[in-house]
């Protein structure tokens, strides 16, 4: 699918590796491997990418196991295109499909980077703590 909205459109499905690998870098996230990005895309279980044109200048993933636990990842736009509300589309398009397709009860969880909490709480999202705090681990 893809949907239009003034020089920008919105295309459903997974990035490509190489999409995916620059747009994490350029937009200030993580840089992960060709290695990484190969067996982790296809894991998505709904993504996004917003086009200027051709070009993909932002996107947004959701991944989990389809039934009891999903998250939030990737949400990203390249700092030429930011403050015009696509991190907003991005997560409008990811939490809707997640309304309609995911079982009730389903636990959604994202990670939120400085301010990008306020985005998360317009879609919803409060913080865990300190009933649960979030933790990590890189490997």
């Amino acid at each position: 699918m893809k949907a239009d909205f003034g020089p920008y459109s919105l295309r459903t499905g997974s990035p490509s590796v190489e999409t995916y690998l620059r747009l994490r870098v350029v937009s200030g996230l993580s840089a992960k491997t060709v290695r990484a990005a190969e067996a982790g895309l296809p894991n998505t279980w709904h993504g996004v990418t917003v086009l200027c044109g051709d070009e993909p200048v932002g996107m947004g993933r959701v991944i989990g196991d389809g039934g009891c636990f999903f998250q939030v990842v990737d949400i990203c736009v390249a700092p030429e295109h930011q403050g015009r509300g696509l991190g907003k589309r991005i997560m409008a398009e990811l939490v809707g499909e997640l309304e309609r397709r995911a079982p009730d009860g389903a636990y959604v969880s994202l990670i939120a980077d400085g301010d990008a909490r306020f985005l998360y709480e317009k879609f919803g999202f409060r913080q865990t703590a300190p009933a649960s705090v979030g933790m990590h681990r890189t490997v």
